[in-house]
């Protein structure tokens, strides 16, 4: 289902304080957008708001708070009237070692990706069910496609999003409520910034944000780039699980 980026349409930001999500925020507002801008720190959506070109609200919450995000869906609709976009983009990245297993890294991970885009769908669903209208759009990761090394925390969150998303592109289609998953690659976040291996086709948000707007424009199901890394791991998907496990016996450790 396509949908204009244009004066006028409404749309709330998750995660918004840095990387991907602020340069959406930035590159929606300068299409006209009104933008709601939302995450923990506060003062980074200030910054968003006084440098953006165009309307962005600051909305700051907490998204592993299920009354804080269902306040903040609330805050937006009495600000705009109403939510056309919701893009539900935070995220948590931390460091994972077999090593050293600690399932409390696991569950953050969780909060974060997976609940936090739960609480961000049950913030919107309701009133966008009421007006059979509105699209989501859920930021999960090129990296949930197959299991990668040192991957067991943050991978397993992108695979469950993409899930999650793919499942309820189903189950709204009858609500005339869109859904769009998004599988970006590597791309120079503060996320990334912490990665000591090698990332191929890595890009800038900005560029990421530009790709992403377009794909919502023209009503993709799924907006994934960058096309090399894409389609490396769309290949991947076909590789035997146990030749899966064997190719990387060739790949250094990552650290």
């Amino acid at each position: 289902m396509a949908m204009r980026l244009q004066d006028g349409t409404r749309v709330w930001v998750c995660g918004a304080s840095s990387g991907i999500g602020a340069a959406l925020a930035r590159e929606l507002a300068g299409r006209g957008c009104r933008v709601a801008a939302s995450a923990r720190r506060a003062d980074r959506l200030d910054e968003l708001a006084g440098s953006a070109r165009g309307e962005v609200v600051p909305v700051p919450v907490d998204v592993t708070d299920r009354e804080a995000m269902m306040a903040a869906g609330e805050a937006v609709r009495e600000r705009f009237g109403a939510i056309d976009l919701a893009i539900l983009n935070a995220a948590y990245w931390g460091g994972f070692s077999v090593e050293a297993w600690d399932t409390e890294v696991i569950r953050r991970h969780f909060d974060t990706n997976v609940i936090g885009m739960a609480h961000g769908i049950e913030a919107v669903l309701a009133d966008m069910r009421r007006r059979r209208s509105g699209a989501i759009a859920g930021m999960a990761s090129l990296a949930g496609y197959r299991g990668l090394p040192r991957s067991e925390a943050y991978g397993a969150t992108k695979a469950a999003e993409i899930n999650m998303l793919e499942s309820l592109r189903i189950d709204l289609r009858p609500y005339g409520i869109a859904v769009h998953t998004i599988c970006p690659g590597f791309v120079h976040t503060e996320l990334t910034a912490r990665n000591t291996f090698r990332m191929p086709f890595i890009m800038e948000a900005d560029d990421a944000a530009r790709r992403i707007a377009r794909g919502l424009e023209r009503g993709r199901a799924e907006i994934a780039f960058p096309l090399p890394m894409l389609l490396l791991m769309k290949t991947a998907k076909m590789v035997p699980v146990r030749l899966w496990a064997e190719a990387f016996r060739l790949v250094p450790p990552r650290s």
